[in-house]
């Protein structure tokens, strides 16, 4: 047995085990209002700023 082979194993039953969780939620099982979409709206925008902010300071610091 390769390394290959037993990497590539390894990384199939893990890619498999992934598209099964995916394919078991891929419907959602409560229904959401427009409130519960808009605040999940608003905080991906935050989170975005957040991340975004952030990879402006790393920038920063390394330029300088």
């Amino acid at each position: 047995m390769s390394i290959a082979y037993i990497l590539r194993s390894v990384f199939s039953d893990v890619i498999a085990k992934v598209h099964a969780i995916n394919r078991r939620y891929a419907t959602p099982r409560l229904a959401m209002s427009k409130h519960v979409r808009l605040a999940l709206l608003c905080l991906r925008i935050y989170l975005l700023i957040l991340v975004g902010l952030l990879a402006y300071k790393f920038i920063s610091i390394v330029i300088h």
